[in-house]
C-alpha cells in the first residue's frame, strides 16, 4: 500500500493507525482510573467514640488500641468548663457509637449532645468518691477534677473498658489487657508522686494553684491544698482571692506556688511576689498539648505535674 494515496492525515500517519492510537489512549485512561479506584483509602468503618475533652480521648485510645476511632469534641488547649458546642459538634455527635464524659458536673454543656444522639453513653467518674468544694462561690458543689488522681484514673480506665466492650464485644479481651497495662502505668505515676514528696518537711507539704483542680491528688498524696479560685470562671484573680491566698502562703511558709496552662498566671505571680514564694511552674489539667508539646498524652500530663510539683516544693 502506498501511504501517500490511502487517506493519510496528520503528517502522513494513516487513519487506521490513528484509530488504534486513540483506542490505546482511552484504554490507558480507563486502566489508570481503575488503578486509582483500587488504591483509594477505604472508609473507616470502626466504631466512633467521642469524648468531651482531650485527656479522656487519650485514655480511651490507650484502652481501645486499633479497634475503634476515638475523637475529642474539644480541641487541645480548650477551656472545658464553659465550652459552647458548635453546630458541627452536634452533627458529629449524631454519628457516634459511644460518647464518654467526665461527669461530676464538669460538662454542663454536654446535655445537648445526649439529646441529639442515640449512641451509648458512659460517665467515666462513676465509682469515684467525690470531693466537695469547701469555699468560694462554688462551696458545696462537687469538685469535678477526679482524673487528676492517678488512683481515680484507674477507675476511669475500667469504665472505658466496660463501655468499649458494649459496642465491640468481639475485642473484649484486648480491651481488658490494654486496661490492665495502662492501670499499671498509672500506679507507677502515683508511686513516683509519693516518693518525690517523702523527703519534704511538713511545712512544705502544701500545693497552691490557680484553680482548685488538685483536690483528689492532694488527698492521695497527703498534701494541704489552697487555690485562688475553685473553678475556672469569669471572676478570676480578684483582690479578695489574692489576699486570701497570700495569707495561706505566709501562714504555712509555702515555698512555691503554681498555675494551670489554660488560664492567666498573672494573679499567682502576684501572690509569689507578695509572699516571697517562688513561682514553681505551669501545671496541666483540662487539656493535653499538641504532639510536639510538653504533655501530648495523659501519662505525660501526670508525670509533668508530679515532677513540677515535687521539684518546686523541694527546691
Amino acid at each position: 500500500m502506498d501511504i501517500r494515496t490511502s487517506g493519510t492525515h496528520n503528517f502522513g500517519v494513516p487513519n487506521i493507525f490513528l484509530g488504534v492510537s486513540k483506542t490505546c489512549v482511552v484504554l490507558a485512561a480507563v486502566a489508570a482510573l481503575s488503578s486509582c479506584a483500587t488504591t483509594a483509602p477505604a472508609a473507616d468503618d470502626r466504631p466512633l467514640v467521642l469524648t468531651t475533652f482531650t485527656v479522656l480521648a487519650d485514655m480511651a485510645r490507650n484502652v481501645a488500641g486499633e479497634h475503634v476511632r476515638v475523637e475529642s469534641i474539644t480541641k487541645v488547649g480548650a477551656e472545658i468548663h464553659g465550652y459552647e458546642p458548635t453546630p458541627g459538634d452536634l452533627r458529629h455527635a449524631a454519628d457516634a457509637d459511644l460518647v464518654l464524659d467526665n461527669g461530676l458536673g464538669l460538662e454542663r454543656w454536654f446535655e445537648q449532645f445526649l439529646a441529639d444522639t442515640r449512641a451509648e453513653h458512659a460517665v467515666l467518674s462513676d465509682g469515684v468518691v467525690p470531693l466537695r468544694i469547701g469555699e468560694d462561690a462554688y462551696a458545696g458543689r462537687t469538685n469535678p477534677h477526679a482524673w487528676m488522681s492517678p488512683l481515680n484514673a484507674r477507675i476511669y480506665v475500667d469504665n472505658i473498658s466496660a463501655a468499649l466492650t458494649r459496642i465491640a464485644p468481639e475485642h473484649a479481651a484486648d480491651f481488658t489487657a490494654n486496661a490492665a497495662a495502662y492501670k499499671d502505668d498509672l500506679q507507677i505515676v502515683h508511686d513516683e508522686l509519693l516518693s518525690g514528696l517523702a523527703e519534704l518537711p511538713e511545712q512544705q507539704r502544701a500545693l497552691v494553684t490557680c484553680e482548685g483542680a488538685f483536690g483528689y491528688l492532694t488527698r492521695d498524696a497527703g498534701l494541704r491544698e489552697a487555690y485562688l479560685w475553685a473553678i475556672n470562671a469569669d471572676q478570676q484573680g480578684t483582690p479578695q482571692q489574692i489576699a486570701r491566698t497570700v495569707d495561706f502562703v505566709r501562714d504555712n511558709r509555702v515555698p512555691a506556688v503554681f498555675c494551670e496552662s489554660t488560664v492567666s498566671d498573672k494573679a499567682q505571680r502576684q501572690v509569689a511576689e507578695d509572699t516571697g514564694a517562688r513561682f514553681g511552674g505551669i501545671l496541666y489539667v483540662d487539656s493535653l498539648s499538641e504532639p510536639d508539646g510538653p504533655v501530648p498524652t495523659y501519662l505525660d500530663l501526670l508525670r509533668h505535674d508530679v515532677r513540677t510539683i515535687t521539684k518546686g516544693l523541694a527546691a
